[in-house]
């Protein structure tokens, strides 16, 4: 064996059951394959349909598929957070959780060098039984860790104040949680799976890890990254955005054509995402909104609760208002068939909303 080959590592990707999860852990797989290290990528069997367009290297990058149990409360056949309502998807982490006597199976074959994990709590013990070292790796900021380094334990009993106080030492005084987010930040101190809250599941995965990584800059972040590495005591590793080449990919036509009716800079893009649900009164008041702006818009939202489609929520005369300059799709824009950054890139795009939700930075750091 050469050098070089020796110098290769195998590397197990192990994300929380989302898109917007899989898909980062995704791109990273394909950064390190550009580097020759060779990857195994742990999703829901299926999941992995919708990801294999992504892999830029099949050669180096190699899908296993989990069979998730069905447990009692989540929607049959449930796979993923998208599907699953957010106060059933304790149940959708539950069921993740059965599957370790699977992971175990596939470690002990593989053996892996490491494996890159961010909400399953149970991972680093497993891991270390096998010689495998554990990396947590956040796919968003660490700015929001603050909600789990030497922060109070979150409990029903929280009050409004102590949830969005700032822990000693702190880098920065305007980066918090106004008081109407708290609500938000103390669902995360219920159950959410194996006994556990949130912040709990995020705590024990991060304090077990052998290192911390996170998407990002150095140059954006320095000093909450010095901040948590500082608190936690570990490495923390910086990956960067990751994003991946698009040359060989195009837009749809369907959006180009849309796109191209207006001048370049002029159109407003929201998405957000796949987990989110806002109640009809907040997404007629969101579209309302960019009906006001004056800006031709791409607005993708999943259907209010209560609601199967988004045409059925739109506010009276709306959709003849906006006509020809405003357009409210009730699918997920546009990661389920291009990765979003080509719709960003498109010169007629000048202004992109997305939400920061807070319950995501609940002790973890869209």
């Amino acid at each position: 064996m050469s050098k070089s080959d020796r110098s290769k590592l195998h590397i197990a990707m192990f994300p929380w059951v989302a898109y917007g999860h899989f898909i980062p852990f995704l791109h990273l797989s394909n950064k390190l394959a550009q580097k020759g290290h060779k990857i195994s990528f742990l999703l829901p069997k299926g999941v992995q349909p919708r990801l294999e367009y992504l892999n830029q290297f099949p050669n180096l990058i190699q899908f296993f598929p989990l069979l998730l149990p069905q447990v009692d409360g989540l929607p049959p056949g449930a796979e993923t957070a998208s599907v699953v309502p957010m106060n059933q998807q304790k149940y959708l982490t539950f069921s993740v959780d059965q599957t370790r006597d699977q992971v175990e199976s596939i470690f002990k074959v593989l053996k892996p060098d490491m494996v890159f994990y961010d909400f399953w709590f149970w991972i680093p013990d497993l891991a270390r039984q096998l010689g495998i070292s554990p990396i947590f790796y956040s796919v968003v900021c660490s700015m929001g860790m603050w909600t789990g380094l030497n922060a109070k334990k979150l409990t029903k009993e929280t009050t409004v104040e102590e949830a969005i106080e700032l822990p000693p030492g702190y880098p920065s005084s305007t980066v918090r949680l106004k008081a109407e987010e708290a609500p938000a930040l103390l669902f995360f101190a219920e159950d959410f799976g194996s006994g556990l809250s949130f912040q709990e599941r995020m705590q024990k995965s991060k304090i077990e890890s052998d290192a911390l990584a996170f998407r990002t800059y150095r140059e954006v972040e320095g000093p909450f990254l010095d901040y948590v590495a500082q608190g936690y005591g570990k490495p923390v590793l910086l990956s960067g955005p990751c994003l991946p080449e698009s040359k060989t990919q195009q837009l749809d036509d369907k959006w180009v054509s849309w796109l191209s009716q207006f001048e370049p800079g002029s159109v407003v893009f929201c998405t957000f995402g796949s987990q989110s649900e806002l109640q009809k009164d907040e997404f007629q008041e969101l579209v309302l909104g960019f009906e006001l702006c004056g800006l031709p818009f791409l607005v993708a939202l999943k259907p209010p609760k209560g609601c199967s489609t988004v045409e059925e929520a739109l506010p009276e005369g709306f959709k003849d208002r906006v006509k020809g300059r405003g357009l409210v799709y009730g699918d997920w824009v546009p990661q389920d068939r291009v990765p979003q950054e080509l719709l960003l890139n498109h010169p007629n795009i000048g202004c992109f909303v997305k939400p920061l939700w807070v319950w995501i930075n609940v002790g973890v750091s869209a």
